[in-house]
């Protein structure tokens, strides 16, 4: 997931000249080949460009993406995704590049898009939280239980309530049926809360609960004991729609992501606040690439924090003089480089992303990766203090 969300932020930084930058998508258990025969009808098609530039751009373009395919036996379990393209910044000057990426999750997309940018919705929708969230929708007469699973609404049970509406029929008092309608609606009401509650304490990463529906009932369900205690702590909200059925569901998700994208940023805000407090106590943490290096080399670490902008890579450079080094850094530092024999300026033979290597690193070690955005302002200071840091299970020397 940190690879993909990298190639998103890479992939969005190019625009072609014209409309030949290419972009793949082989879903998951999709033919190579017939991906390959589209590809080669589409040369045909670009053949017909009346750019002479352009025209080549594209048709080198999708004669790479062609020969990358021809080198898999077979699709990738989760699908595969290529983009390629001429990303010089310079009218007339060539530069194809590809990218060739399989996706963390299976993936149902089948694209082809030739354009100025790349396709990057379908990924983008890939690095999105995936945490599990209850939904209830509701009125006097009818309810819906659901779950909010990555983009995913999700129906568990529909339940139809026996509550007589508001107006007296009879010939009956009206104090008299206001009571018995008070205690259909909270028999129903209880109904509600008892599958809610079987339901979201089956999910082991439920991260909040979300309740709507056109009146006054949807307080009552969340402002009383309906729910079990642990879950009531859970409750993020209380949303006014229109509907109770799947389409509620739908509707509260849509009307809630202001308190969804805030639950996301408040777990993170949490997790950061308690690493600088206890950095501030000289507690079990450490910052910074060379410490966490360190201690994940020590079997030190219990959770690794790097930043969405960690930027730090491993570099073999080589200067005019066929002097070598190799060296660990940011990536904003390999132009200023020079051999210390004879002065001349360090090329990049190979660069490796040193992210890749703590994370792997942290699986083995069996400790458990968390990646920080820089949308709060405690994820802003762990970019500052270096992209990383680490709580640790022990303190190291």
């Amino acid at each position: 997931m940190f690879k993909l969300r990298k190639l998103v932020r890479e992939l969005e930084q190019y625009k072609g000249r014209h409309t030949e930058l290419v972009s793949v998508y082989v879903p998951s258990g999709g033919n190579l080949i017939d991906s390959i025969n589209q590809l080669e009808n589409e040369k045909s098609t670009a053949s017909n460009i009346k750019s002479k530039a352009t025209r080549k751009n594209v048709l080198s373009a999708l004669e790479k993406i062609i020969q990358h395919l021809r080198t898999f036996r077979k699709t990738p379990d989760n699908g595969l995704v290529v983009f390629a393209g001429n990303i010089s910044p310079t009218e007339g000057r060539e530069d194809i590049r590809l990218w060739s990426f399989e996706p963390p999750e299976k993936m149902t997309t089948k694209v082809y898009w030739c354009d100025q940018v790349f396709v990057l919705n379908p990924l983008k929708d890939l690095t999105k939280e995936k945490e599990i969230y209850g939904l209830i929708v509701l009125d006097a007469n009818e309810a819906t239980v659901g779950l909010l699973s990555g983009k995913r609404t999700i129906v568990l049970k529909k339940l139809e309530g026996n509550v007589p509406g508001k107006t007296v029929k009879g010939g009956m008092s009206q104090m008299r049926y206001d009571r018995l309608r008070e205690d259909a609606l909270n028999e129903f009401l209880t109904k509600i809360g008892e599958v809610a509650t079987k339901s979201f304490l089956e999910q082991e990463n439920l991260k909040g609960i979300l309740i709507g529906g056109p009146g006054p009932v949807k307080e009552k369900l969340a402002e009383k004991d309906y729910i079990h205690y642990q879950l009531k702590q859970k409750l993020l909200g209380v949303k006014d729609i229109g509907y109770t059925d799947e389409y509620g569901l739908e509707e509260l998700v849509q009307r809630s992501q202001d308190l969804l994208a805030a639950a996301a940023i408040s777990k993170e805000h949490e997790l950061m606040q308690k690493f600088f407090t206890m950095l501030n106590k000289e507690g079990n943490v450490a910052y910074g690439y060379t410490e966490v290096k360190k201690a994940l080399e020590m079997n030190a670490v219990d959770t690794l924090l790097i930043s969405e902008q960690f930027d730090w890579v491993h570099v073999d450079f080589r200067c005019p003089n066929n002097h070598n080094v190799e060296m660990d850094l940011p990536k904003t530092e390999i132009k200023n480089q020079t051999c210390d024999v004879c002065g001349n300026k360090y090329s990049p033979v190979e660069v490796r992303e040193l992210a890749d290597d703590l994370t792997e690193q942290a699986i083995e070690h069996g400790a458990k990766v968390e990646l920080i955005s820089t949308d709060t302002p405690e994820g802003k200071q762990l970019k500052q203090i270096g992209g990383v840091g680490a709580f640790l299970r022990f303190k190291i020397d």
